[in-house]
Formats: C-alpha cells, structure tokens, sequence
C-alpha cells in the first residue's frame, strides 16, 4: 500500500509500506481521509521524533476486514477510530488522568492515518472505534478525536453559566473551544491576529474576536471588571502569560491546551500564589469524552464544516504541512 511517510530532516513523501494485517478482535479500515492535527506537525523534523514514521490519528475509513469477535462492526460500515486507549484500571485511569496511564501512551493506530489501510487495534475498536451514521460527512467524523481533547479541557476549567472566557488562538481548535464554552453557558471572547478567524469565531459564538489589544476592554466589559474567568491557550505559548495575567480575574483558570515556544513561564510564582490563579494543561482525552464528541458531532451540535479549508491527497501531505505552518490553512483533510 501507499503511505506518506516521515524520513530524517522532516522530509515528507508517498512512499510504498506493509499493508497491515489483523488478528482477532481488529479491524482494518480502508481509508477515506485523516485531519492533519498540530501535533503532527510538531512532529515533522522535530529531533526527538523516530523516523520512519507515519504520522495522522484523525482518522475515518470504511471496514474492509473484520477481525474474530469482533461486534457492531461489519465490512463496508463507515468508521472513526482513535489512537491511544488507557487500562482503565491503574493508579492514573482511576483518577481521571488517563492520558498519562502506560497503556495509553502505549497505545497507536498501525501505522497511521497518513496510509491508505490502517489497522485497529482490539482495544482501540471495543473503546475508541465508532459507527459513523449516513448523514454525518467524512470531515464531519474527523474531528471526533481533536474535540474530546477539548471536551476534556472544557470539564477540567470548571465552567459556570454566566463566566467570560477568553480563547486565544482562533485556529481549528479555538473555533470548538468558542463552541464548547458557549454551551457551558459562558460570554466568549476570542483573540487571533488574523481577522478572517476572528470572523468565524464570531459566527460560531464568539461575542467578540480580534487582536489582543481589542479583547482587553471587552473581557473588562462582560466581566463586570474583574476579568476573565477562564482563558484557553490553543497558540501562541508562553508570551502571551503577561498579558493573559492582567486580564484574568482574581482566583481565574488558565489552561494551556498546546505547546509552544518558551521553557520558563513569564510569570512570578508571588503572582500566582496572592491571586489564587489556577495554572493548568491537558493532553489528549479519553474514551468518555470520545463517546461524548461523537454524540456531539452525530447531532449537529457542533459545527465543523466550515473549519476545513483544504482538501488534499496523501502524496501532496508535505504541501499540507507548509500551509498550515504558514497559517495559510485553518485545517487540512488529507484523502488517500
């Protein structure tokens, strides 16, 4: 089969790889596309990153082998998979951390979703694997995984009805936070340098979008004065604490949803401690907040589709990757 496949220097290309074969309580999934996520992209060329590899965990294929014992799943259904799934009995899964249990990080698709065959793993289709209904698109099933990531962002930052929240970052993943804040009963304020984002984050909940020096009186605004009760950071890393720390209420939530540039936080502990600010971060979700984005993104009640701006095939990935760098892409479909 056919695969993009990651080599030394970042370098990207289709490339012939082993079709994977099942064994007993998997499936193989043909696929129909993959969502280029963040992640992969902080993959590419990064120096701790074991080449070769095939990246893509976004993924969407129809069943073309069912393995013994498996059930719910036939050959020709449409599927959603995701890649890691906890013990969901260790010190970790018992408290709620499960994207830290040994199995989870353990866990993958084989190889990737950047291939034309991929295979899931049995504990993947019994916890992570969904039938996908005829009138929700392949796009639509995509974003099943990034927006349990979300989900589970949203539960740990303790949203009130009535709260103001501030999501800086307007790319794909802000434009689902604006979305999920709004149905947790917040005013949303939304901050990106580009205004065609600011834009759709308005359209989608937001009662405001624009550059940081815009947001600043309105969060003051909805606020009452106090500021922010909970910012999310989807872009921009460690330089924008400064100013997130001077718009954040007293006792507020800040989460750092991604990475990004800085090793030190720009921020004195002193500050932290006298104003009771909560400092937090997730990585990747779990199997309820799969169940729940799926639930989610089957009903409609999220919006997706006007967050895919491009659609390209597998052996173009490398062009994928250097639009959504340049922030020339909102987010990239990549099709086999």
């Amino acid at each position: 089969m056919k695969a993009a496949v990651l080599r030394e220097a970042g370098r990207l290309a289709p490339e012939p790889w082993p079709r994977p074969v099942i064994a007993a309580g998997e499936l193989l999934l043909h696929l129909r596309g993959c969502g280029l996520c963040g992640s992969d992209i902080a993959k590419v060329g990064a120096p701790a990153t074991k080449v070769p590899l095939v990246l893509g965990h976004e993924v969407v294929g129809d069943v073309v082998e069912v393995g013994a014992g498996v059930r719910g799943f036939a050959i020709g259904d449409r599927a959603v998979a995701a890649h890691h799934v906890p013990c969901g009995a260790c010190h970790y899964c018992r408290r709620g951390s499960e994207s830290m249990c040994a199995a989870f990080k353990a866990s993958n698709l084989d190889p990737g979703g950047f291939a034309e065959y991929v295979r899931v793993p049995a504990e993947n289709v019994r916890h992570a694997t969904f039938r996908i209904p005829a009138h929700v698109s392949d796009e639509a099933a995509s974003f099943v995984e990034p927006l349990a990531c979300c989900l589970r962002a949203v539960r740990r930052a303790r949203v009130s009805p009535g709260d103001t929240a501030l999501v800086i970052g307007l790319g794909s993943i802000g434009c689902l936070f604006v979305q999920l804040l709004r149905r947790e009963g917040a005013r949303v304020v939304g901050v990106d340098l580009l205004p065609e984002r600011a834009a759709l984050a308005k359209r989608l909940g937001a009662e405001a979008a624009g550059i940081l020096e815009a947001a600043a009186p309105v969060v003051r605004e909805l606020s009452g004065g106090r500021g922010a009760d909970q910012v999310v950071v989807t872009g921009g890393g460690t330089a924008v604490l400064p100013w997130i720390a001077a718009n954040v209420r007293d006792g507020g939530h800040i989460h750092y949803f991604a990475g990004g540039g800085g090793d030190a936080l720009p921020l004195a502990l002193e500050t932290l401690y006298k104003r009771e600010l909560t400092l937090t971060s997730t990585y990747s979700s779990s199997p309820a907040d799969l169940a729940t984005a799926f639930a989610l993104v089957s009903a409609g009640e999220v919006i997706t589709e006007p967050l895919i701006s491009h659609r390209l095939p597998l052996d173009r990935l490398d062009e994928a990757v250097a639009l959504m760098r340049r922030q020339a892409a909102m987010k990239v479909f990549v099709t086999p």
